[in-house]
């Protein structure tokens, strides 16, 4: 699977921001989608993930209440929609699949290339 993400940019703090990240191949052949960020000089850390269905979210304890995951349909795009941004979520945002949603770095089936969202002050 080779994914897509875009949505980037530079924003001001408090600024909303969605990212979105899809197929090159159009389906996401029933695996999880989720997101991860990694800021510079930083692990990379989960942010948070949807089952297949999209009936099942999960959020990394920080991304609560602040980002909301989506996704169109079971083949659809997946967005992550961020509210009230802050300058420490600075980071580079990656997409992810995998089986569950309960996702880690060592559950990832295939990554996207990232995409830079920097949030000032």
């Amino acid at each position: 699977v080779q994914l897509q993400a875009s949505g980037g940019g530079s924003v001001q703090a408090g600024d909303s921001l969605s990212l979105s990240c899809a197929t090159s191949g159009g389906t996401f052949s029933g695996d999880a989608v989720g997101w991860f960020r990694q800021a510079a000089g930083k692990e990379r850390e989960f942010v948070a993930a949807i089952s297949w269905t999209g009936t099942g979210t999960y959020y990394a304890d920080f991304a609560k209440g602040r980002f909301t995951i989506s996704r169109d349909g079971v083949n659809g795009a997946v967005y992550l929609h961020v509210n009230s941004l802050k300058p420490e979520d600075t980071a580079v945002y990656f997409c992810a699949t995998g089986p569950s949603p309960f996702m880690t770095i060592r559950t990832v089936s295939s990554w996207g290339p990232g995409t830079l969202v920097t949030v000032s002050s």
